[in-house]
């Protein structure tokens, strides 16, 4: 009888450890996703500004050059380059 009552009383304790454990874990899991897919879109928005920067430079040399060859005045050179850097 008293192997029943402990029995009883250890195996629904038992399952509700193993709940918690199960759920904390899958809580871990869940965030640690979220995580990833934040540090994804920080890369590419780091990518991103990289690559309008490098654009941005080659573009302010190409005016730059035609300012030197003559192409442009330099007002025509401080049109655009404003132009450029405003966006």
């Amino acid at each position: 009888m008293e192997k029943v009552i402990f029995f009883g009383l250890v195996i629904p304790i038992f399952a509700f450890v193993l709940y918690l454990g199960g759920n904390a874990i899958m809580n871990g899991m869940s965030a640690k996703n979220a995580n990833k897919k934040d540090e994804n879109l920080e890369s590419n928005e780091i990518e991103n500004s990289t690559d309008t920067q490098k654009n941005l430079s080659e573009e302010l040399s190409k005016l730059n050059d035609l300012l030197k060859e003559g192409v442009l005045t330099q007002e025509e050179f401080e049109k655009a380059k404003r132009k450029l850097l405003d966006n």
